[in-house]
């Protein structure tokens, strides 16, 4: 496969909207920046510490420039393991990655792992036509873990007006490719805690008294 030559933002901005039949990729892009002021709700709810990745060195510069991060690590998700230890984090997020060409349903676990038990993983994808197979196979990989204890589902919430479409083939019916909008759908998982048998083994045992 054939690699292009690195680029600035705006440039790459402008291959991928041109790839795509696309003229205002970057105004469209825009839309996302309404969701960094939603991190201040997490803060009113006590997660202060707000950890990061992203496969993008670029996107992390971006990300840094928020302020709202503590701490923002280089990861490509699905094909290396998140740099964290197990049970790490009280909340686990990952929005709008979980679609077909970007991080696989493989990503999972490593959420899971890194999450404490008895924590939250929050999880969201498209459910417009071209990303069906994706929401089927991701949906099986979440039973699976739910089925094997490994947590349950809280929230399964979906959303019309997800996010703003790229073309006239992906929009909600009614609307248009200028103004319209994609549906998705919102997952709401809480790890399993841990029982009251593997507190037993993990805990110092006492001596054995001869």
């Amino acid at each position: 496969m054939a690699q292009e030559e690195a680029g600035s933002l705006p440039e790459v901005l402008a291959r991928v909207g041109a790839a795509h039949g696309i003229p205002d990729l970057a105004q469209k892009l825009h839309f996302y920046d309404q969701w960094a002021p939603d991190y201040d709700q997490l803060q009113a709810q006590g997660f202060f510490q707000l950890h990061g990745v992203d496969g993008s060195p670029e996107m992390l510069k971006q990300a840094r420039a928020r302020g709202l991060y503590q701490c923002l690590r280089l990861c490509t998700l699905g094909q290396e393991p998140l740099p964290s230890p197990e049970g790490t984090f009280d909340a686990v997020l990952i929005v709008g990655a979980l679609s077909d060409g970007q991080v696989p349903c493989s990503v999972i676990p490593e959420l899971l792992r890194v999450t404490k038990p008895g924590g939250l993983v929050c999880l969201t994808t498209r459910t417009n036509s071209s990303n069906l197979q994706y929401k089927e196979a991701l949906e099986a990989t979440l039973d699976r873990l739910e089925q094997a204890g490994a947590w349950e589902r809280l929230v399964a919430l979906p959303v019309d007006r997800w996010e703003l479409a790229t073309s006239e083939l992906e929009v909600v019916p009614g609307t248009s490719a200028k103004d319209g909008f994609i549906s998705g759908i919102v997952y709401l998982y809480r790890k399993q805690k841990v029982t009251q048998a593997e507190e037993v083994r993990s805990s110092p045992q006492p001596p054995a008294v001869p």
